[in-house]
């Protein structure tokens, strides 16, 4: 399979040189938790949140609506052991029946709508009473630094996981807006190092500056090209680095935060996957936010906070589907048995945005303006948003031409001055 080419598209004239908000982009990707399943309860704190109201149900048989229905609840705690999300979990989580193979279940079936009635299923598959945990979530008072980042900054909620599938599907397309046809944690494909372009070569190739701040080795070194020496010295360990290049003012251009995927002898991991504590992801989130908000560049910074896929988690938004609606970023069809040509999305996932351009209490939805009838909020919005702050001369992939970009969400004339210096709980200071 070949590497997909750049998909060139001039930048008009009157478009350079027009962005004076935004000079540092920080990303920072969490792990395996849906939209309902961590911020589907702030819909308490802004009914405009298209969250949850205990209403939503699945049933057990998904086909069978006098089975036992699980209904939706604010009970969500500590997770273990973990939900499913295979493509062929997350199949049967978003169609309400399981997938068997390409030739008699097509990945994409044409016609059927996704009806986001299999997670209970589905979860009682994987371990029995595992219904409940998937159909749940937590109380904002749970997640106190989401929830004053949500009452401070913006929630999208309608930000999709880029493809059905796994963790490092959806980590690939968050740089490089595409796998290059992986849909699974392929250990042989991600060892070998994946070949297509990425954002941080389109940065590199116009002058612009990148950094990788990480607490475990990378999974940005998934992607082939920055295993080149030139890029060596633009990966940090994030403990040593990160909070003093706020301080002084030295983080580039488009920062990229890596967190603890795995528990250490003495630091558990803070990514949100369980096993791992949601606590923990919160301690992390709320360094990061107070670094950037401690250093010069905080009144030019945009942060990023979403996650890789959903991780079995219900969430009660159809995921967007079919030929003519999701494009495929590069022609690359998956191996069997799923034959994936890349038409859908996965589900939603949570997507916080963090900046003082932005209004207190903000709700993004849907991309306001295209750039084509159907996009969508997906993690190539990150890289298609990068190129318009930065006025890069091309895309990467078909897939971040079509995806939303979210600076709309910059509406503000000036920037904030009273944003809050310290998180969980936030105040003003």
């Amino acid at each position: 399979m070949a590497a997909a080419e750049p998909v060139p598209v001039p930048v008009p004239a009157a478009a350079a040189g027009t962005n004076n908000k935004i000079k540092t982009v920080v990303v920072l990707v969490q792990e395996n938790r849906s939209f309902d399943h961590m911020l589907g309860w702030m819909k308490s704190l802004n009914p405009d949140i298209d969250g949850v109201t205990g209403a939503e149900t699945n049933h057990v048989d998904a086909s069978d609506p006098a089975s036992h229905a699980v209904r939706f609840s604010d009970g969500a705690e500590y997770v273990d052991p973990d939900p499913g999300h295979s493509m062929q979990a997350i199949y049967e989580q978003v169609y309400g029946t399981p997938f068997v193979d390409a030739a008699t279940t097509p990945a994409t079936p044409p016609g059927v709508a996704p009806s986001m009635s299999g997670f209970a299923q589905q979860a009682e598959k994987e371990r029995p009473g595992m219904s409940a945990t998937v159909m749940s979530g937590f109380r904002p008072d749970a997640v106190p630094v989401y929830r004053d980042l949500v009452r401070e900054f913006a929630v999208c909620d309608r930000w999709f996981a880029s493809n059905p599938a796994s963790t490092q599907p959806n980590r690939l397309f968050v740089h490089s807006a595409t796998s290059h046809g992986l849909v699974s944690n392929d250990s042989r494909a991600l060892v070998a190092g994946l070949p297509q372009r990425t954002i941080f070569d389109a940065l590199h190739d116009e002058g612009l500056s990148f950094g990788v701040y990480y607490q475990y080795p990378p999974s940005t070194l998934f992607y082939r090209s920055l295993r080149q020496l030139k890029y060596a010295a633009s990966f940090h360990a994030f403990d040593l680095h990160f909070a003093r290049h706020c301080r002084e003012g030295r983080l580039p251009s488009y920062v990229v935060v890596e967190q603890r995927y795995f528990d250490l002898r003495f630091l558990p991991g803070n990514d949100d996957h369980p096993s791992h504590d949601v606590a923990e992801g919160q301690r992390f989130v709320k360094e990061v936010y107070e670094a950037l908000r401690s250093g010069p560049q905080w009144p030019q910074t945009l942060l990023v906070v979403t996650y890789d896929e959903h991780g079995g988690f219900y969430d009660h938004v159809p995921t967007p589907a079919g030929a003519g609606v999701v494009p495929s970023p590069d022609g690359i069809v998956s191996a069997k048995p799923f034959s994936f040509a890349f038409d859908r999305l996965g589900v939603r996932v949570p997507a916080l945005l963090v900046s003082p351009w932005i209004e207190p209490g903000t709700v993004l939805h849907g991309p306001p303006s295209g750039p084509c009838p159907t996009s969508e909020f997906e993690h190539s919005s990150i890289p298609a948003t990068v190129k318009k702050l930065f006025n890069l001369r091309s895309f990467l992939t078909r897939r971040d031409a079509w995806a939303g970009t979210f600076d709309c969400v910059l509406t503000r004339d000036i920037p904030r001055t009273d944003c809050p210096r310290t998180s969980l709980v936030l105040t003003h200071q």
